[in-house]
């Protein structure tokens, strides 16, 4: 299972964990341990966290509510207070302790740590007027983005995955096109 983490905060990614939401939602966190998965692949997060089935339904809790308060940002619209409670009760908990040391930073903390942790998050990205949240552009992407490009043209949550596809769509269009032209002229 590949985790994408394109979308330039770690509430974001979590979000994103859940693909084409309108279209046919692909959940990629299933079970407890494709949460554990993901925790330890996302940077800043301790590698080592456990999740029990009331913490995996926090975490999914706690995805959904972040992705209704992104989407309403994103759509200008007021906050849902239900999402509201959701992510500044998760945000109220422990953070993960960090430590350093000659082998580098070290984070360690459980899962109720990590929660924390990416409500905080996701909660400085949303209540900052100046942060740019975009949807991807890509028809049937959904993922909600922070665009830090220069002139805010970024279009696609991430070029590998979104960008790559729109851009050969287009190329082939541009070919099919192309070879129909070719066979309205009449050759000489």
């Amino acid at each position: 299972m590949n985790f994408a983490f394109v979308s330039g905060n770690p509430a974001l990614d979590l979000v994103g964990t859940v693909g084409s939401r309108r279209d046919g939602p692909v959940d990629l966190l299933t079970a407890p341990a494709d949460l554990e998965r993901w925790v330890a692949a996302c940077e800043g997060l301790p590698d080592r966290v456990t999740a029990d089935l009331a913490g995996f339904e926090s975490a999914l809790s706690l995805r959904e509510a972040t992705y209704r308060l992104a989407l309403d940002r994103v759509l200008e619209r007021p906050f849902d207070p239900g999402s509201l409670t959701i992510v500044n009760d998760t945000a109220a908990g422990p953070l993960p302790a960090v430590e350093l040391g000659d082998a580098g930073l070290r984070i360690s903390g459980d899962l109720r740590a990590v929660l924390s942790h990416l409500a905080r998050s996701g909660i400085t990205v949303l209540a900052d007027p100046r942060a740019r949240l975009k949807e991807c552009g890509r028809s049937g992407c959904t993922r909600i983005y922070l665009d830090r490009s220069r002139g805010a043209r970024r279009t696609w949550c991430g070029m590998d995955e979104c960008g790559n596809r729109v851009k050969a769509a287009a190329y082939r269009a541009r070919r099919r096109a192309s070879a129909s032209a070719d066979a309205l002229i009449p050759s000489l």
